[in-house]
């Protein structure tokens, strides 16, 4: 009886255990999950209880979340649809995402948070709800000065009562010139923007754009446009492409605060005039680590040393040459050795340097990527480019510099031999120098700089993306 009993119990419980959670009967929109989140993330962003998130998509397990996952968000049932997650790009107002988007802004602000316009920023991510019976507003109409709305309109395959009634106008007058309106019709994301005339698109690659990023910012104008304009505190060189569009490579430093910071545009037309958008660029942490205590000569951190020594790079840097020397993707310097390398110290890690047997201290950060491996190692040139210095520095030991144009330079630092001289042209994958144990060094390793537009970047990002 006891065996039966137990047997049971047994057979009860394993029905009971392999019975799929069931979800509550929740209605309410869908949100798609993207890379980065978590549940506590969308939670967080939605205002709704963990608990009655994982209770309404049935879940158990917190961390079984997969990008792309379809979850019903509670507490908005009176929003149906799919949530989709636009990231704000160049050109793009509160006001225009409104308009083209066609949802309300009081519906907008709830779901986004959001208290002013002035949040809205460049590498923000923000969530509008599909429109499943709405058309795409993706035709942009913008009058200028001296042009009616009727002109303006006519132009576009479009007429004025249209462009009031999805625009939200009171009436033809209720226009101003340079104002963005929106009408139906057109591809998908193309003009939806509140850009100048001379700007037909311009957008940033890779946002949000991290301590230690590259900037790709890409621009399409009307004919006979210079381009110019400012990342932060830095000018843009802008260099033209096959199909026209003129792109600018932009370094942002390892230490800039987290934060918004201005982006400006200025296109001079054939005419001499002028016209310009600017706009907050969001800017996040790279999550950089400290790296342990570093004890090391102490002229290597004297100031009466490395200033000098980095102002000299920083002319060395400083210039972009309008000549494009490479193509395709850059490769790692120390692939010729790569089966018995590993990296020792990664790009932005925090540092604190102390001079042995004195009291000075320098904090800092790593600005590059070192490479292991032993003296005598042969380091390769990781993409075309011409050599602008090549010799022995205080800190750097015996150092390279490469120019690859555009503002993009690479400097290989500790070498025990360099291989090359100034003005060389090298190939990609050449020998340019042997690993060594010069300058301010631990022991033997490749330290790999990477600097775009005066900036030292992470060099990985250039061993994994292409550019530009």
């Amino acid at each position: 009886m006891f065996k039966r009993a137990f047997l049971f119990l047994l057979i009860s419980i394993f029905l009971f255990a392999s019975q799929p959670v069931r979800a509550q009967e929740v209605s309410g929109p869908i949100y798609v999950v993207q890379p980065g989140d978590s549940l506590s993330s969308i939670a967080s962003r939605f205002s709704v209880d963990i608990n009655e998130l994982m209770s309404a998509n049935g879940i158990v397990n917190a961390n079984q979340l997969t990008v792309g996952q379809q979850i019903v968000i509670p507490g908005l049932e009176s929003i149906s649809g799919i949530l989709d997650t636009e990231v704000v790009n160049f050109g793009n107002s509160y006001r225009s995402l409104v308009r083209r988007t066609q949802v309300p802004q009081s519906l907008f602000k709830k779901l986004n948070h959001v208290v002013s316009p002035s949040e809205f920023y460049v590498g923000a991510s923000m969530i509008v709800p599909i429109q499943s019976n709405g058309e795409g507003l993706n035709t942009r109409v913008s009058a200028a000065p001296g042009e009616s709305m009727l002109e303006a309109a006519i132009k576009k395959g479009t007429d004025p009562w249209t462009l009031m009634h999805y625009n939200e106008l009171q009436g033809s007058w209720d226009v101003i010139p340079g104002d963005t309106l929106f009408a139906p019709g057109g591809e998908a994301n193309a003009g939806n923007n509140d850009l100048p005339p001379a700007f037909l698109s311009a957008e940033i690659r890779d946002l949000p754009i991290k301590q230690g990023g590259t900037g790709v910012i890409k621009v399409k104008t009307i004919p006979g446009v210079t381009l110019g304009g400012v990342l932060v505190d830095h000018q843009l060189h802008f260099f033209p492409t096959e199909d026209g569009t003129q792109v600018a490579l932009q370094g942002v430093h390892g230490l800039i605060a987290p934060g918004v910071y201005p982006l400006r545009l200025e296109a001079t037309l054939s005419n001499g005039s002028k016209q310009s958008y600017e706009q907050s660029v969001l800017i996040v942490s790279g999550n950089y680590p400290e790296d342990p205590l570093l004890y090391v000569d102490p002229v290597t951190i004297d100031p009466a040393s490395t200033e000098p020594e980095l102002q000299q790079l920083i002319d060395l840097t400083l210039p972009a040459t309008p000549t494009k020397y490479w193509t395709g993707d850059f490769i790692s310097p120390a692939i010729a050795y790569a089966d018995s390398t590993y990296f020792t110290s990664r790009y932005g890690n925090r540092r604190t340097y102390i001079g042995q047997g004195t009291e000075l201290t320098v904090n800092g950060f790593h600005t590059g990527l070192d490479f292991g491996g032993g003296v005598g190692l042969p380091i390769t040139a990781p993409a075309n480019g011409v050599v602008v210095f090549a010799g022995p520095l205080t800190v750097r030991g015996n150092a390279t510099i490469i120019d690859h144009g555009w503002g993009v330079y690479t400097g290989y630092w500790h070498q025990s031999e360099i291989k090359v001289q100034v003005g060389q042209t090298v190939q990609q994958n050449e020998i340019i120098g042997l690993v060594g144990g010069t300058g301010r060094v631990t022991g033997p390793h490749l330290h790999w700089e990477v600097w775009v537009n005066n900036i030292q970047v992470d060099p990985l990002d250039w061993l994994i993306n292409t550019y530009p």
